[in-house]
């Protein structure tokens, strides 16, 4: 029917010798019919799946974008998260770091202190062992001095109990003692 109905169109458009500008009545006419069937026949047939495709896209672009901000909301959530826990991390990372500082200090004294009592411990061992050694060394020398008391007696006692004589032995004696 609507190829028809151009045919005829056609046909008048044909017959009139007129230029673009001449109004033709039957032209109008037709063209006005034309126009109102082709507008029912889109209203009937396409009008309703243009109609329900331009929804369901706008549904669909509705929905994107919708989803698209769910996503960035979620995704600015993880980030905050994500910084929440760097600055945790950062946090405990600088309490173990002071932490081991201080633990550094106290074994550092604690060594210090074991130096210091060790080096006591020795200077207090070497100190009694000169004292030790000491002690004998004087003892030592305090038999010493008996024993050439003693000698210097018996060698006064055999020589004549002259004083004269007594003097001359004793110096010789602490003569011979100073050679020593």
């Amino acid at each position: 029917m609507l190829i028809g109905l151009y045919i005829s169109v056609l046909a008048l458009a044909s017959e009139g010798g007129g230029s673009l500008i001449d109004v033709n009545p039957g032209v109008v006419f037709w063209t006005f019919v034309t126009f109102i069937v082709l507008l029912i026949v889109l209203k009937k047939f396409a009008w309703k799946p243009i109609l329900t495709a331009l929804d369901q896209r706008e549904t669909a672009i509705r929905e994107s974008l919708e989803k698209a901000e769910r996503a960035k909301e979620e995704a600015q959530k993880i980030l905050d998260q994500n910084q929440a826990s760097l600055a945790k991390v950062e946090e405990e990372s600088k309490q173990i770091i002071n932490q081991s500082r201080i633990y550094a200090d106290k074994l550092k004294d604690q060594i210090i202190q074991d130096g210091r009592d060790q080096t006591r411990k020795m200077l207090d061992e070497a100190s009694a062992e000169i004292d030790r050694k000491k002690d004998a060394s004087f003892n030592e020398l305090k038999n010493q001095i008996a024993e050439i008391a003693v000698n210097a007696a018996e060698k006064i006692l055999r020589e004549n109990l002259d004083k004269e004589l007594q003097k001359k032995i004793i110096n010789k004696y602490i003569g011979e003692i100073t050679k020593n």
